[in-house]
């Protein structure tokens, strides 16, 4: 069984704006390189040629890793999805126990997940200390500091 890789619609988009990108410039160039770095002779001591060839062998990984995730995309239209019980897709608002500081957490799939833009992977270990709870709950975080609570105090669907 292909296991699936939960993400939103946006996320899936962004995957699909790099994978084209990565093939139709970031491919031809890098090829371009290869050849003008061939093109200077003895390639056995060539560090534009080595680097070009890394640079080549880094960005077809990236693409077949691009396919790979999008081949096993499973779309959730966020827009679809409602109630109180935090799941995929849920912003959820949390409020530190602790420091009383309020944290704000979209819960998307890996693909996508970037801290700094408020989005934490449903496989982080907040993302599933928080799964199935609802408002008002208060669920327990093992972090690297040791144990953190929070309480959920707001379920959003946006």
């Amino acid at each position: 069984m292909v296991e699936k890789v939960p993400m939103t619609a946006g996320g899936y988009a962004a995957l699909e704006v790099e994978l084209k990108r990565r093939q139709s410039e970031d491919r031809p160039r890098i090829i371009e390189h290869i050849a003008e770095a061939r093109s200077h002779g003895d390639l056995s001591e060539n560090a534009e040629y080595h680097a070009a060839k890394e640079d080549q062998s880094h960005n077809e990984g990236r693409i077949a890793e691009l396919e790979d995730k999008l081949a096993r995309a499973d779309i959730i239209d966020i827009s679809k999805l409602s109630g109180d019980t935090v799941m995929f897709g849920a912003t959820v608002t949390l409020v530190d126990e602790d420091t009383e500081k309020k944290a704000v957490w979209q819960i998307v799939g890996e693909p996508e997940a970037d801290a700094k833009k408020g989005r934490i992977s449903i496989t982080s270990p907040l993302a599933r200390a928080l799964i199935g709870k609802k408002k008002g709950a208060t669920v327990e975080v093992m972090a690297p500091g040791g144990a953190k609570a929070y309480e959920i105090t707001k379920v959003e669907w946006r």
